[in-house]
């Protein structure tokens, strides 16, 4: 999901992300940690921690195969393309993510790119064989590895990884596999779509059948599914819930029932919702931890897991087929899953970490309000595979009857 931005002011796009402003106090990358790859010190959950590796020293060698030819540090320039909230905005993660990473690889220079058409700007590129002039791909959905495999040759555009190369692999938690057959990303974070609700005006839905209902009449706010990526998950969500053969009638309910569809999260968010114009919104499940930081009424940030469920949206990354520096973006992945990368990329973008919670330290509100649902659904990678630009367009045509 493109990581919520919390501005001052509201920014559009494409599609609208979400990126946090909590961090914990003091930490500025710079505490004296010497080893690179294990930017969490040794000590995990139980105070020895190992993990099962090899060669990781205080040095720098990260612990993995840093280089092909066995060299520890590998150097030079490579470049990340990724989403604007990730390096712009209030407190994002890439600036921390630059600088820690440099420290710890003193020969190594990061470049960011944030292309206007984000994946779609690579994917055209690939289709030219022109230069793609980036390593690696931060903030990859399996809606985005279904859509290049439409596209493009089955398997294309990302390396397969070898994970071997990539010690922390082995941390990531159960239920992030993002289906992948290529095997060419790892989950960095992930969210989960909610609904977000004032308490004072409407109770807690139950059920997605509520939503239809009058007590929830000219109540929801959701997003543009071809112009937001919560807009397209909710949409995923529903198709989940009802079926291909259900989910436009249960849309046509909606509209019946007043739903109002915004282009994008920021606008719908910070503006349509926080302005009080309506008492729920399709948004995420961690947004209390934004509203507690601010000091916002938190009645008005209730979490509801309609169905008892939230919809799963892991961030993945990826390394090109044709990167040029292969051996940087190797090192890159491992430091992004080491204990201190976890927490700084989940507080600031107000997402769960990707590894499981022996291997991350967080601050003790995100843990108080950061709510994961109860079940977890998602639309998979083979099910989305010459089918979800179909059902996105389908929406949209039958949204303009109504």
């Amino acid at each position: 999901m493109r990581r919520r931005t919390f501005l001052g002011t509201a920014s559009g796009g494409t599609i609208a992300g979400f990126a946090g402003c909590l961090t914990r106090d003091g930490d500025d990358g710079s505490d004296g940690e010497s080893d690179p790859s294990e930017a969490d010190g040794s000590d995990g959950a139980d105070g020895n921690e190992s993990d099962g590796e090899t060669g990781t020293n205080d040095e720098g060698d990260g612990g993995s195969d840093a280089t092909d030819d066995g060299a520890d540090d590998p150097s030079g320039t490579f470049t990340i393309a990724t989403y604007d909230s990730m390096i712009d905005g209030t407190d994002p993660a890439g600036p921390w993510l630059t600088d820690t990473f440099e420290t710890y690889y003193p020969d190594a220079t990061i470049e960011w790119k944030t292309p206007e058409n984000g994946l779609n700007h690579y994917i055209q590129l690939e289709e030219r064989e022109a230069s793609l002039d980036a390593d690696v791909y931060l903030g990859l959905n399996i809606d985005d590895l279904a859509r290049i495999d439409d596209t493009l040759d089955e398997g294309g555009l990302f390396r397969e990884l070898d994970v071997g190369r990539i010690s922390k692999a082995d941390r990531i938690r159960d239920g992030l596999d993002m289906g992948d057959p290529h095997g060419r990303v790892l989950p960095y974070d992930t969210g989960y779509i909610s609904l977000v609700y004032d308490e004072t005006v409407v109770d807690e839905p139950e059920t997605f059948d509520d939503l239809t209902k009058p007590a929830y009449e000219d109540a929801l706010i959701a997003q543009n599914a071809q112009t937001s990526d919560p807009g397209q998950a909710f949409l995923l969500w529903t198709i989940d819930a009802f079926g291909e053969d259900g989910y436009l009638e249960y849309w046509n309910e909606l509209d019946d029932n007043g739903v109002r569809i915004l282009d994008d999260w920021s606008d719908s968010y910070y503006g349509a919702y926080m302005e009080e114009e309506r008492p729920m919104i399709v948004s995420y499940s961690t947004d209390q931890v934004f509203a507690s930081a601010e000091g916002h009424d938190m009645s008005r940030h209730q979490i509801a897991f309609p169905n008892g469920q939230g919809y799963a949206n892991p961030e993945g990354m990826g390394i090109f087929e044709r990167a040029s520096n292969p051996d940087l973006a190797y090192a890159f992945l491992d430091f992004v899953l080491s204990r201190k990368a976890q927490a700084e990329i989940a507080q600031r973008n107000v997402q769960f970490p990707a590894v499981s919670s022996g291997h991350v330290d967080l601050d003790d509100e995100f843990e108080q309000y950061a709510h994961e649902p109860p079940e977890a659904v998602t639309v998979g990678y083979d099910r989305l595979r010459g089918n979800l630009d179909g059902w996105v367009d389908e929406w949209a045509r039958d949204r303009t009857g109504h």
